[in-house]
């Protein structure tokens, strides 16, 4: 379960910064994070729904630790992220659209090498990698180095390397962008599962369809706020335009 509580994140700008991004004003300071409550449930997709630079990935990197709440409490499977993050930290999986993996390495060994940081044993890890694999069909370029894979293959690997300690959270940060059809859809099937494992999965996109296949629970954010928060099917009730698309415009034109 994560349970979010009153979450703000603040960050300081330089002059340079604040000319770069547009921004007028005397305050040095921006909160792309502004109070925002919410709680992801196991067994259920928690979608975070917003258009660019809404807050989503920093909300996203607070929860995984990457970054440390201004205000608010944030808890992971029990732990607070800021009293226990190692614990958080082996809870969770973190997977981005942006892979960042070690190009000298094989696919193979960057997957050992992310199960060894996580003390998982020799039986466990040979279990969990061949189930990845054959999900993920990466047998034929196990043995590649990732400099060698394409943007497809290199997301393949990203994904095993966040499953293979088996989490029980698991945090997807708009992962199929710029990817191809086949894999894309090799990431929503594995969303699916980690919904059918029981799994807590709270999962950010821009990507409409994406939004109508997996969501259970919805958050939009805009600006940083919680424009709705709720059970999807909720949304889709109170919807006062003719579409679920055109019904998140609406909203985000209004706020």
């Amino acid at each position: 379960m994560i349970e979010v509580e009153k979450l703000s994140k603040r960050f300081r700008l330089t002059r340079k910064q604040k000319r770069e991004m547009g921004l007028k004003g005397d305050s040095p300071y921006i909160w792309p994070v502004k109070e925002i409550s919410f709680t992801c449930r196991p067994g259920r997709v928690f979608t975070l729904l917003g258009p660019n630079g809404a807050g989503k990935t920093t909300t996203l990197r607070l929860i995984a630790t990457m970054l440390k709440p201004t205000e608010g409490t944030i808890r992971v499977a029990g732990y607070d992220t800021r009293q226990e993050p190692r614990k958080v930290r082996s809870s969770i999986g973190f997977l981005t659209g942006t892979t960042g993996l070690y190009g000298r390495l094989t696919a193979d060994e960057i997957v050992r090498y992310y199960a060894d940081l996580n003390s998982i044993d020799r039986d466990t890890f040979e279990k969990n990698r061949k189930h990845l694999f054959d999900l993920l069909d990466i047998h034929p370029f196990a043995n590649r180095r990732i400099a060698k894979l394409s943007t497809g293959m290199r997301q393949k690997v990203s994904i095993a390397r966040t499953m293979i300690h088996d989490p029980e959270v698991v945090v997807f940060d708009e992962p199929t962008t710029g990817l191809d059809v086949i894999t894309a859809r090799a990431i929503i099937e594995l969303i699916r599962r980690c919904r059918q494992d029981g799994k807590t999965v709270i999962f950010s996109t821009h990507i409409m369809g994406e939004v109508n296949l997996l969501s259970d629970d919805l958050a939009i954010i805009h600006e940083g706020r919680l424009l709705f928060n709720g059970p999807f099917a909720d949304f889709r009730d109170q919807c006062q335009s003719r579409t679920i698309e055109d019904e998140f415009i609406r909203l985000v034109q209004e706020a």
